[in-house]
């Protein structure tokens, strides 16, 4: 079950949150800064992860914290283009791909609900309406509540 609502995705109930990000991001703007800044470990253990792993787009890595957090980071934008430099744009191949690697994750893991946000939308540079059908197919099948914070209001806790 896919349910689009109107909040802050830092306050959701949900067991996962999944968020686009591209291979070794710096964390430094969006959600992701957001991500970063209330957990630093994950954007610790992401830098670590990409440097032994080198992933690529299209792909998904899964971080747990304290308290039972998962955040599911998808790998939807194109990597910079130097260690310095701000990452790529997403695609839609790439989104489609880390969608589908999260869908085996969700599945794999069990997971009892998941958030995200209008994936790939804000810095990843796509169109919303191109990127929910692909949300849809990939997760529409999965048996679980689904939240998409389509519209973000800080500090507002979303009617899950």
């Amino acid at each position: 079950m896919i349910k689009e609502v109107t909040g802050d995705i830092l306050l959701t109930g949900a067991q996962a949150l999944a968020h686009g990000v591209a291979p070794n991001d710096h964390f430094d703007r969006g959600l992701a800064l957001s991500l970063r800044e209330n957990y630093p470990s994950m954007a610790k253990d992401f830098r670590h992860y990409c440097h032994l792993q080198h992933p690529s787009p299209g792909e998904a890595w899964t971080w747990g914290g304290v308290g039972n957090v998962r955040i599911v980071n998808l790998m939807t934008q194109e990597p910079a283009k130097h260690a310095s430099g701000h990452p790529g744009p997403a695609t839609l191949h790439n989104v489609n791909l880390a969608l589908k690697s999260l869908a085996k994750i969700a599945k794999k893991e069990k997971f009892t609900s998941m958030a995200l946000p209008r994936l790939a939308t804000g810095y990843g540079g796509l169109d919303w309406e191109e990127v929910r059908p692909l949300v849809y197919n990939r997760l529409g099948d999965l048996k679980i509540p689904i939240y998409i914070y389509t519209l973000y209001k800080k500090d507002v806790k979303a009617e899950e």
